[in-house]
């Protein structure tokens, strides 16, 4: 029914359909729907085209003039598609192989929902079966016939559906990301065009986006990936792409970022080997596999880390792109770093933050919402505090691993929230990471830190004590918030870990731990300010907080239901992916997801909507405290330490307006947005995108 008589041929490109076959199928299927507000292309003869291709059976000629903004089936791109679908004649001769075309045509007829609850009640059929994967190639569908109808759908029910659309389905959706239908959404830069950047993203804007009265293309924010070190699943290459367009859905969904101007980029430097993913797959040599099959270009530097070679120095790739962005968007474009390898994410950051406008999510955005959820588990104690920054300064911290998620929560602590450095420690997989004393912290090899970054963290001397193993750590240490964000050691969170966190320990178990000669200098004394249980040692075990932040779930260090009961419910405990309420002594706990979600969406749409030039550290705590003033009293009641997820927009505009004033308060801002907070809000609701649809009033907008 969906392949007449006159489009046999449409598989092969050099055929053409012919106009009245068009034109009879164009009135016998109802028309694709129009994307936002504006109304696009409606011509029948080209919505029939697009409905066509969109199945895959036939490549719109060059030059067709069809431009959704977001996705465009008949695109004749050559230059801004993989490596290997340019080589294959282009996306829809790409996506008419065997074993691609045959799902596209069937998740193409899957749905058939026009209205929200329609899809709704598709969506939670197909999660019914029991594989998240399959709903979310549904949702994929849903996007590819009618965006607006997505988008309204994840509004309608946001924290049934995020965990679809990202973390923790869209891990494995990049793990098979071949095996779906190539969308035309999303812009590959290969290493082969370094020098001509500029031409890739251009030929992208052209089929995708609409110019500005300047000139400049209509972009606000870009994700882009290198797929180096997707989630906690290492080096996916160009299949990590799931990635960028999910969290640009986010953008839109929490935030209110118009999806039309958002580009999803990966940076395609090549691919490892099976030996550089976790799950050991062969992605690099899959028949399916769309991205250059070269290697990385890696060489060892001075601090003993690998780098890839083609980021760095005059003329590097990653800066050839961001610099590229500009000249074609403007200045004031958002540049957000995605799951780039720690090695490579933290000197990129570093010299290219000041820059552009950019930030690194794994970096700054994860350590904003786990400052977010230990404020969080803070005001579950100190429900009446008025500072919450404040009580801060009177907690220990033991990050558990040494990756860009915890080096940097533990920085924003030190850098932003005035929290001492001696009141943090750090683990990799050597154990506690210390460096032998010195006047210099630039100066000696000894310990056991692997980067500068990790060096920063380290206690200074060699202890005299165990300190290996996690559970003598705690032991010694006696942190009252415990952050593991190891990816790769799951469960490691075990009963002796948690029952080691409640145990009481004397006030001065740090100086009977460490040798005199080589102790830390003295701790700062407790805040005076308040009344924080935590700042003795006796309340510092009464309710520690404790995150087990890896993705996906089977990487978690723990799970919710395992702490809750180890602990008698006395634990605040918060993950990265999402766990069930848990009931204890006949009290429900419910984990609170500690995902950058509640983060990056309202800070890039406020930095974007004031047109920010920069993102100090300043910026992340603000957003981070807004977060936990944004819990509600039934969170606080159930130990909940982000909010909920059916309330993630009024979380985004909360971030969003902090992020605003605290730009303006800064001089960052070249776009003021009001005087007082209420002002801003009432401004970037104004300037929030929703879909266009008669029945998004049933959503929860």
């Amino acid at each position: 029914q969906y392949c007449p008589s006159p489009f046999i041929k449409f598989r092969d490109s050099r055929f053409r359909p012919l106009p009245s076959a068009l034109k009879n199928f164009a009135r016998s299927r109802p028309p694709l729907a129009c994307l936002g507000k504006r109304t696009l292309a409606s011509e029948p003869l080209m919505s029939a085209a697009r409905r066509l291709d969109m199945l895959g059976l036939f490549r719109a000629a060059p030059g067709n003039g069809v431009c959704s903004g977001i996705s465009e089936p008949g695109s004749s791109r050559t230059l801004s598609v993989p490596t290997r679908v340019a080589e294959a004649g282009g996306l829809s001769a790409w996506n008419a192989q065997d074993g691609v075309r045959a799902t596209g045509e069937m998740l193409a007829r899957s749905v058939t929902a026009n209205t929200v609850v329609e899809a709704l009640a598709q969506v939670k059929a197909i999660m019914g079966l029991g594989h998240l994967l399959h709903a979310y190639a549904y949702m994929r569908a849903l996007f590819e016939r009618n965006a607006d109808l997505y988008y309204a759908t994840l509004l309608a029910a946001p924290s049934l559906l995020l965990p679809v659309v990202y973390t923790p389905t869209v891990g494995e959706a990049c793990q098979k990301f071949g095996l779906l239908p190539l969308p035309s959404r999303g812009c590959y830069v290969s290493l082969k065009h370094k020098g001509r950047v500029l031409n890739v993203l251009r030929e992208y804007a052209q089929s995708h986006c609409r110019k500005e009265a300047d000139g400049t293309y209509g972009v606000d924010c870009i994700v882009f990936s290198d797929g180096g070190r997707i989630l906690g699943l290492g080096d996916l290459g160009a299949w990590g792409m799931g990635i960028p367009i999910g969290k640009l859905d986010l953008y839109t969904v929490c935030a209110g970022v118009d999806p039309r101007r958002t580009i999803p980029v990966i940076l395609d430097a090549g691919i490892s080997d099976a030996s550089g993913n976790t799950a050991k797959l062969d992605i690099k040599g899959h028949p399916f596999y769309t991205g250059s099959r070269e290697a990385r270009k890696m060489e060892k530097i001075k601090a003993g880390t690998q780098v890839n070679s083609e980021y760095y120095g005059e003329g590097g790739f990653v800066e050839e792109f961001m610099r590229a962005a500009t000249v074609l968007f403007g200045k004031h474009v958002l540049l957000q770093f995605e799951d780039f390898n720690s090695n490579d994410a933290f000197p990129l950051l570093e010299a290219l933050r000041g820059k552009f406008l950019a930030y690194n999510d794994d970096i700054q955005g994860t350590a904003s919402v786990v400052v977010a959820g230990i404020l969080g588990g803070l005001r579950i104690c100190h429900p009446d505090s008025t500072d919450l920054i404040g009580l801060l300064k009177d907690e220990m911290f033991l990050f558990h691993g040494a990756g860009s998620a915890n080096i940097g929560a533990a920085s924003l602590l030190v850098s932003s929230a005035g929290v001492s450095p001696s009141r943090i420690y750090m683990t990799n997989s050597r154990g506690l990471i210390w460096r032998a004393a010195s006047n210099n912290i630039n100066s000696g090899t000894e310990g056991t830190f692997r980067t500068n970054e990790q060096k920063n963290f380290a206690q200074i001397g060699k202890p005299n004590w165990r300190c290996v193993e996690l559970v003598d750590i705690i032991e010694a240490v006696k942190p009252s918030v415990l952050v593991g964000a190891v990816g790769r050691s799951p469960d490691c969170f075990d009963k002796k870990v948690v029952e080691a966190l409640l145990r009481p320990k004397p006030a001065n178990v740090w100086q009977q731990c460490w040798a005199p000669a080589l102790a830390p200098k003295a701790l700062p004394p407790p805040s005076t300010s308040n009344t924080n249980p935590f700042s003795t040692s006796t309340a510092a075990s009464a309710r520690p907080i404790m995150f087990a932040l890896s993705n996906p779930k089977t990487q978690a260090e723990a799970t919710a239901k395992d702490v809750y009961e180890w602990s008698g419910g006395r634990c605040i405990f918060g993950s990265g992916t999402s766990f069930e309420p848990v009931t204890v002594n006949g009290r429900t706990h419910a984990p609170g997801q500690v995902n950058n979600v509640y983060i990056f969406p309202g800070l890039s749409f406020g930095a974007a909507m004031c047109r920010a030039s920069g993102l100090p550290d300043k910026i992340f705590l603000d957003a981070a405290e807004a977060v936990a003033q944004t819990l509600s009293e039934q969170d606080l009641a159930e130990d909940r330490v982000v909010p909920h997820l059916d309330r993630i927009r009024e979380v985004g505009l909360n971030v969003a307006t902090a992020t605003v004033l605290g730009c303006q308060r800064l001089g960052l801002a070249s776009r003021p947005l009001g005087t007082t907070a209420a002002e801003v809000r009432e401004a970037l609701r104004a300037l929030m995108w929703t879909p266009a649809l008669s029945d998004t009033s049933k959503s929860k907008l």
